[in-house]
């Protein structure tokens, strides 16, 4: 009985079983074309740019219309063998499938500049390019040093290096997110209290001991003109319209439901 657990034998096993099942269902309602419009081809390319924040390359897009088929083609043939009776993944699938119907319809408008524009002034804060810091810094250690508040006070005068710092010692142009990541929110606040200058500057606490800090260049926080993220905004207005049409088609069907549970209310 050894040859039952050949790896070969099941998948052959596996795959006899699978052909006759499929005999048993009727193919005739499920085409073997798969075709794509130019609006499939721009749903996919949407839906890339939402998740990455540009627009995918020729190369990317050509890419992720092959992935697209290869599901479409894995789909239909799960379809055939039934496959999808009560399957939560594909009851999944099938509600992503209905979203995708409505955001075609709002994807299928053309914004014009004016509406861009609009979109823009209305949410300029999440275009903002944050206040960022050049900075370098010596670290006097807490598990190394007695007093490393003491020690780095002296090193301002001394000169002395300081102790190793496994993140490194030079930063440039970094946000205070980027800032609290390495060395804590007290850090991070301290810092905004420093002015440019050419000499050491604290000490001031982190996570990890106490620093001396020549802050070399600081950037202030701005907004950029519409023209320089033009594109950004209109990834953005896009994935804002997708929204809204799903909220406006679920409060429409919502009105041809009941939906009866104890702790819901309607």
């Amino acid at each position: 009985m050894r040859w039952l657990r050949d790896p070969l034998v099941v998948f052959l096993g596996v795959g006899a079983l699978m052909f006759l099942a499929a005999s048993h269902f009727s193919e005739e309602e499920i085409s073997y074309v798969v075709e794509l419009d130019e609006e499939d081809v721009q749903r996919i390319s949407d839906k890339w740019a939402t998740q990455m924040r540009r627009s995918p390359t020729e190369q990317e897009l050509s890419e992720l219309v092959a992935d697209f088929v290869r599901d479409e083609i894995y789909y239909r043939e799960a379809q055939r063998l039934s496959l999808n009776v009560n399957d939560s993944i594909v009851r999944a699938r099938m509600i992503q499938k209905l979203t995708f119907l409505t955001e075609d319809i709002a994807t299928g408008v053309s914004l014009s500049d004016d509406a861009l524009r609009q979109y823009y002034s209305e949410n300029e804060k999440d275009y903002e390019v944050p206040q960022r810091f050049s900075f370098s810094h010596r670290y006097f250690s807490t598990d190394k040093r007695t007093d490393p508040q003491r020690d780095a006070m002296k090193a301002i005068v001394s000169g002395e290096k300081g102790d190793l710092f496994l993140a490194g010692h030079d930063y440039f142009e970094q946000t205070q997110v980027q800032i609290r990541k390495v060395f804590g929110e007290d850090f991070a606040i301290q810092l905004t209290r420093f002015s440019p200058k050419q000499e050491f500057q604290g000490p001031i606490e982190s996570a990890y001991g106490w620093h001396i800090v020549r802050l070399e260049s600081l950037t202030e926080s701005f907004t950029p003109q519409f023209e320089s993220v033009a594109n950004r905004v209109l990834i953005d207005a896009k994935h804002a319209m997708r929204n809204s049409a799903n909220q406006v088609y679920y409060d429409t069907l919502m009105t041809k439901y009941q939906v009866k549970h104890p702790s819901l209310t309607r």
